[in-house]
């Protein structure tokens, strides 16, 4: 099973496969994710300080680079499947918003 470090946080495990921002959810990490995990908003954004997080799709590229994000290391939580261990920084949080997290993504 994945091991999740979170800076602020500590560490968590994932199942294999799953969404990092459910992982992350599931565990109480302060994440928002405000369009249901639709790689629409990027609200769900952390920063991969170590390890892979795969392969990066379509509508994550498309929508990062729209909204003017182009830092390689951040990536939609959304469309992450956990399939090896990682550190992340959760970048927008529901406490730091003051906002609602959001409806929650499928799986």
């Amino acid at each position: 099973m994945p091991t999740i470090q979170v800076e602020g946080k500590g560490t968590i495990e994932a199942a294999e496969g799953q969404k990092l921002v459910l992982a992350l959810e599931d565990n109480g990490v302060d994440i928002l994710h405000r369009c249901g995990g639709n790689a629409r908003c990027t609200t769900c954004r952390v920063e991969i300080i170590e390890g892979d997080a795969g392969a990066m799709g379509e509508a994550e590229a498309a929508i990062l680079a729209a909204k003017g994000i182009s830092e390689p290391q951040v990536r939609l939580s959304c469309q992450i499947r956990v399939h090896s261990d990682l550190t992340v920084k959760p970048v927008m949080t529901v406490s730091g918003s003051g906002m609602d997290a959001g409806k929650r993504p499928l799986d």
